[in-house]
């Protein structure tokens, strides 16, 4: 079901898109102190991606101060990015929906598809199951969902939620649900 989103070359190119439009409104706000941003990319070495997009994650979106004396970073929240994981987001939850259940077949297909071992997609599982349920972020949204969401099938449960939009377009609305723990202000 949601496997074949690991691999549309199209949902990768439009989270590129969201997150231009999201750099271009950070850049026109300017910084709280009045100066203009100039951009100050991050490097990126992302993992997971299908083959012929690296050049559109190779870095975040990101800028910095003008005015003399302010020099403050701005980084706007990413659809691509999840936090500093260094795989992407969108198969950061993919991957961790599709691990619900899955036989040594499923894992090692997973791993095919993005690159993942084992162990790094059982350390996002451990993550969703303890790290993000413990979070100000998760105890501040979850009130919020339409649907009921079973804490133990995260993030499945949360895709699910979005379920009735499409599959793309629940995994986008699932992605804008978690922008806020894409910026470095959240710990992750």
């Amino acid at each position: 079901m949601y496997q074949t989103l690991l691999a549309d070359s199209s949902l990768y190119v439009f989270l590129f898109q969201l997150d231009e439009d999201i750099a271009a409104d950070c850049r026109r706000g300017g910084c709280p102190c009045s100066g203009s941003l100039h951009s100050a990319k991050y490097p990126r070495k992302p993992r997971g991606l299908p083959p012929g997009l690296e050049d559109k994650f190779e870095s975040r979106f990101s800028f910095c101060c003008a005015r003399e004396g302010c020099r403050r970073r701005i980084t706007p929240p990413s659809f691509r990015f999840l936090g500093r994981k260094v795989f992407v987001a969108a198969v950061v939850v993919l991957v961790s929906a599709l691990r619900h259940g899955a036989t040594p077949k499923r894992v090692a297909m997973l791993r095919e598809l993005t690159g993942a071992s084992r162990r790094t997609i059982e350390r996002w599982r451990e993550w969703w199951q303890d790290g993000f349920v413990r979070s100000p972020f998760w105890k501040a949204v979850r009130g919020r969902l339409k649907k009921p969401v079973d804490r133990n099938a995260l993030p499945l449960s949360l895709l699910n939620a979005f379920s009735g939009e499409g599959e793309k377009t629940g995994l986008i609305s699932l992605l804008r649900l978690l922008l806020p723990l894409s910026t470095p202000m959240q710990p992750f």
